[in-house]
């Protein structure tokens, strides 16, 4: 296949990925957008706090989006998985899984992150429905219902205070002995936080819908939803090797324009912020295809 150029190139076709596409395609902008299909909320059932969207399901919100910015003739789409993407002259070089070639002049990634989720049975089929991430998110729907929080430590203790304001019936699952400083015990237990050292061995749900959680001692607790924030990874290596820096907590390192580190590539939605939500990504999505735009712009000049 011949190689094709373009003048930004987007790895990644969620929310963030189509906002920056939109709003390059406004400015004319000859764009490809990369996507393998496999967003990271595609197990959750509704996505909400998204003003005009709310209580709509993931699909439905990016089918409508893609099916906006497929509208703009400038832009492309190609469906596979990047597996290579170099510096070349004047911009970059990618190559996908099926052998295919493109050339860039900016590069936009829109790639998330990777969750690492413990390993507990069950947990991975009940995540984005019933074990969640983000009160903002999901914390309405299981308002004043019996909740959990899988953490320990100095989150477990942010975490633990912030959930209450959403229900009175909360329980910190230290999963093991307790982290917390006696003065965060304290604090918790003022707010009839029950705090549980007990470690979960197994979480019994149906249809990802938590039933109750099995402990190693052979008891169970039933629990309406789990809060849980597991250890993350950058979805794609290629970030690093092209040599774009990272913050301490794992995140790409952007200025306020989405600027990477690296000349000519930016960063968008999960990958660059803890604050996981399809309003952010669209928000961080459209900055980043805006602030391209005016760089190509200076850069003509």
């Amino acid at each position: 296949m011949e190689q094709q150029n373009f003048e930004v190139i987007i790895i990644g076709g969620s929310y963030a990925g189509l906002a920056a596409a939109m709003a390059l395609g406004r400015s004319l902008r000859k764009v490809l957008v990369i996507d393998a299909g496999k967003p990271c909320n595609r197990q959750t059932p509704h996505s909400h706090n998204f003003l005009t969207q709310d209580g709509k399901t993931p699909m439905e919100i990016s089918s409508l989006a893609r099916e906006q910015v497929e509208a703009y003739e400038t832009i492309s789409f190609y469906s596979d998985t990047v597996t290579s993407a170099k510096k070349s002259d004047p911009g970059f070089l990618i190559k996908t899984k099926n052998g295919s070639t493109f050339s860039g002049q900016k590069l936009i990634f829109a790639t998330g992150i990777k969750d690492i989720l413990p390993e507990i049975p069950g947990i991975q089929e009940c995540w984005g429905i019933s074990v969640i991430h983000c009160p903002y998110c999901h914390g309405y729907e299981v308002r004043h219902e019996k909740t959990g929080i899988l953490a320990n430590g100095e989150f477990g203790f942010e975490f633990g205070k912030m959930i209450t304001n959403w229900t009175n019936d909360l329980t910190l699952y230290t999963n093991g002995k307790s982290t917390l400083t006696p003065e965060q015990t304290e604090k918790l237990l003022s707010k009839n936080v029950i705090i549980s050292e007990k470690k979960i061995s197994q979480i019994i749900h149906q249809d990802g819908k938590i039933q109750s959680l099995v402990f190693e001692d052979g008891s169970q607790e039933k629990i309406k939803a789990l809060y849980a924030k597991p250890e993350f990874e950058q979805s794609t290596p290629l970030i690093s090797e092209l040599g774009c820096e990272l913050k301490e907590n794992g995140y790409v390192d952007i200025d306020q324009l989405n600027k990477t580190s690296v000349a000519g590539i930016y960063a968008c939605g999960d990958n660059t912020n803890m604050f996981r939500s399809v309003a952010f990504a669209v928000s961080s999505g459209t900055m980043a295809g805006a602030a391209c735009n005016k760089e190509l712009i200076d850069e003509s000049i």
